[in-house]
Order: C-alpha cells, then structure tokens, then sequence
C-alpha cells in the first residue's frame, strides 16, 4: 500500500477542516453538535492548494463515507462530523482508496477467497503482517496530527512531489 495524491489532498482539507473544529457540548436531546463554523470551498482549496473541483469530489467523497458533513447555500460549506481525534486516519485512507490491505486475500472488509489461502505461507505471515502493520499505524494518527501541521502552516505539495511513481 502507498498513499495516493488523493489522499494526500484529503490530509489537507481534512487537517484545515480540523482547525476549526470547536469542541463544543453536545445538545441535551443527543442531536449532532454543529460545527464552529462552516468552510467554503473556495478558501479550502485557497488554504491547501487542492485545485477546487477536485477537491470538492474529495469532500462529497468522505462526506459520503460520514468524516465530513456539508451545507448547502449562504453560509454553507463543509465541516468534520466528529472531532478530529475521532477519525483516524485508517478512516481516511478507507474513505478515499477502500481497502488497506495490499491483496484482497487478506483484507478485512474486502476479502476474496483465494484457493490456496490455507498453504500459502506468503500469505499467512508476510501478506498479513504488512496488513495488520499498515492498519496499526493508521490506526494510531488521527486528523487531531494533521491539525497540528495546519496549524503551523505546513503544506504537503513537497509530499506530492514524493510519491512514489512506477519506473519508466
């Protein structure tokens, strides 16, 4: 597994969607607490650098997947669903790529049979502790880091320049 321009866009908007995120109480009748304030777009993508029509296929994206929720009309946009120390960034990869996994032999949520499942010892020890290993550390990182980097101004561009590519 490798991370993909797309996710790194979405580490973006979802660290600056994050800095304005207000922890506030919720209501008494257990509706959903209503975020700080809502986020356009357009300052999204001024703030991350994410051309705007990409990222708003990013944003209905992990809207749909239930990390982001938006509005629409006057003083609409977008805003996390929950804190930012509740969605981790095995969410977001989720969200944006599906499965973790590097074969769908051992993925999770995903699984495809494969006939030599139970003799395949690549499988049974390498294949699965890549998974399991993967899994561990998006597990630990939540949006609440890249909120941190948000915060210092930090851009990932250089991130995008770094992606691994295919050899020629």
């Amino acid at each position: 597994m490798r991370l993909s321009s797309t996710d790194i866009y979405a580490f973006q908007a979802l660290g600056y969607l994050g800095l304005h995120w207000a922890a506030q109480s919720s209501a008494r009748d257990g509706s959903a607490q209503q975020p700080a304030r809502w986020v356009a777009s357009d300052e999204i993508s001024e703030a991350t650098g994410v051309a705007r029509p990409y990222l708003v296929r990013i944003l209905a994206v992990l809207s749909a997947k239930g990390l982001v929720r938006s509005k629409k009309g006057i003083g609409g946009g977008y805003a996390l669903n929950m804190s930012p120390q509740s969605i981790t960034l095995r969410d977001v990869v989720r969200a944006i790529d599906g499965p973790v996994a590097p074969l769908s032999c051992i993925s999770l949520k995903w699984h495809e049979p494969c006939p030599e499942e139970a003799r395949c010892h690549a499988r049974n020890t390498v294949y699965t502790r890549m998974r399991d290993a993967m899994l561990a550390v998006l597990e630990e990182f939540s949006v609440a880091d890249l909120v941190q980097d948000a915060h210092q101004g930090v851009s990932y561009t250089h991130c995008l320049e770094h992606l691994l590519r295919p050899n020629p």
